[in-house]
């Protein structure tokens, strides 16, 4: 009995008894986050009945300055970014100047995906809905790591080359690509840019006087986080994140200030301003954008959901009986979360610097939890085991795969594997032997670039220069009928590697 009182007592201190969360619960709430998660900083922000309850930001901006992160701590989005985007072409529909079903080719003629009878109709819904085809992430190596140097004309150029997964229309698969197309309708038909045209168009009118369509382009960068990641188990600042391409897609900077506007915004179904008296988008537009477009695999997770679907720029589903209208954004270094329950005239946003998805989700689910009723959970302490567990499953995974290396040494001929390969999408690498180290450099994208390991038969393993990445991968060598090397395929080692890193997606030939 006494052991009930007592876990009774701490959940009521915690928070997670009853009734919606106070302030200084969040504040409990937000540190044992930052400690379970290892993650510097953190900004929520929350909007309820049409007043935000809470806007603060916990921890540091960075590890190296140690100044603290604030409400007005500016973070990238990633892609969250992407209903900016679909807002900004609802504008586009509202002002009759676009529609949803137009073709892309009427405004891109270039535009030209593998197979022809998908080129000539895909339409602008196409480009927002992650229906294509395309694998997973297809491409994302063009932008991801922040190193490359493709522009814009090179991913819309390169799209041909990259084949279907599946048939046209029939799955979900998530794409940043067509998002960065997407941007580009918005371009051509404005006669601008899409940083311009969202910068104009939606920040100023909601008063988003400190967000901007990408980091170059922030006005004021005295108040901006640094990107974070574990390297070799502990975590400390890594190159900034900026994306150069792709703003469309991931690209906005922003903080919880604005974005209570932002969110606000869609929570009156576009209205704005004193008494609601303004519009930015028609309440036609903002039920197209969320309203279900593709269907998305779901179990009933935690919240008793049935169906889950991806509308225009956001996730959808059911939970507990409410309509919620999400999105999650990651680049290197920092994941982001915005949450809304429409019913509810609740809103959520969780902005972090450290690349670890379970804080954000701890907190909004516990936030969550107070609003639905919910009681008796600790979500922090859930979801902190739950990524322990998976860290662990594929340490293991990792860790047989190096003690294999470690009893190959000496057994690889490396000068056979010599010489350039090209991808058609990708362009050019280089396997050479430097300092007696064979070595993997890419010319178009100079952080995938480390040391080459003999793994078995013809397989090696890359280890990256930059162990802020958790991508190490796998190339595994084609013989032509003379066994000299003829292709590279590569596939992520770890489970846990980002789809971004579509290693899985190049195909290889050696061209000298």
């Amino acid at each position: 009995m006494r052991k009930l009182i007592t876990l009774m007592l701490f959940l009521a201190s915690s928070g997670y008894l009853f009734g919606q969360l106070s302030s200084a619960q969040i504040d409990t709430l937000v540190e044992r986050t930052l400690r379970a998660f290892d993650v510097p900083g953190i900004s929520v922000g929350i909007i309820k009945d049409g007043r935000v309850v809470h806007a603060k930001g916990y921890g540091v901006r960075s590890l190296n300055t140690k100044k603290a992160t604030d409400e007005n701590t500016l973070f990238g989005i990633a892609s969250n970014s992407k209903a900016i985007t679909a807002a900004a072409l609802g504008m586009l529909v509202d002002d009759g100047k676009i529609k949803w079903d137009d073709k892309v080719r009427d405004y891109i003629p270039e535009f030209k995906l593998y197979s022809p009878y998908v080129t000539e109709e895909f339409t602008i819904r196409d480009l927002l809905t992650h229906r294509s085809g395309l694998g997973l992430g297809a491409g994302d190596l063009m932008f991801f790591p922040d190193s490359s140097d493709f522009e814009l004309k090179d991913i819309i150029y390169n799209l041909r080359f990259l084949k279907q997964t599946s048939g046209f229309r029939t799955k979900y698969d998530y794409d940043n690509l067509l998002y960065i197309v997407a941007g580009e309708v918005v371009a051509r038909v404005t006669g601008g840019s899409w940083d311009d045209f969202v910068e104009e168009k939606i920040f100023k009118p909601l008063g988003m006087d400190k967000s901007a369509g990408s980091f170059d382009r922030l006005k004021d960068k005295t108040n901006v986080i640094d990107g974070h990641a574990a390297v070799n188990d502990k975590v400390q600042v890594i190159a900034r994140s900026t994306v150069k391409v792709g703003h469309a897609a991931g690209g906005v900077n922003s903080n919880i200030t604005d974005l209570n506007k932002w969110v606000q915004l869609w929570l009156n179904k576009g209205k704005y301003g004193e008494g609601l008296s303004k519009r930015l988008f028609s309440e036609q537009v903002y039920r197209e954008i969320t309203s279900p477009q593709t269907i998305i695999q779901t179990g009933p997770g935690p919240y008793n959901t049935h169906f889950a679907s991806y509308g225009l720029g956001f996730f959808l589903s059911d939970e507990k009986g409410y309509k919620k209208v999400t999105h999650t954004g990651g680049l290197e270094g920092m994941v982001t979360q915005i949450t809304m329950i429409p019913e509810l005239n609740l809103g959520i946003i969780v902005l972090t610097n450290q690349q670890e998805g379970g804080a954000f989700v701890s907190i909004t689910n516990q936030i969550k939890d107070s609003y639905y009723g919910i009681t008796g959970t600790d979500r922090v302490s859930d979801y902190s085991k739950g990524r322990q567990g998976q860290k662990d499953f594929a340490n293991k995974l990792v860790d047989s795969i190096w003690s294999q290396i470690n009893a190959s040494k000496g057994k690889a001929n490396n000068n056979l594997f010599t010489g350039t390969y090209k991808d058609v999408w990708f362009g050019d690498v280089t396997v050479a032997v430097k300092n007696g180290k064979l070595r993997f450099d890419s010319k178009r994208s100079p952080k995938l670039t480390g040391e080459l390991f003999y793994y078995k038969a013809n397989t090696y393993v890359v280890k990256w220069d930059d162990r802020s990445m958790d991508a190490d991968a796998f190339l595994n060598f084609s013989l032509n009928e003379d066994g000299k090397p003829s292709g590279i395929k590569m596939r992520a080692i770890s489970p846990l590697t980002d789809f971004s890193y579509d290693f899985h997606d190049l195909d290889f030939t050696r061209v000298e």
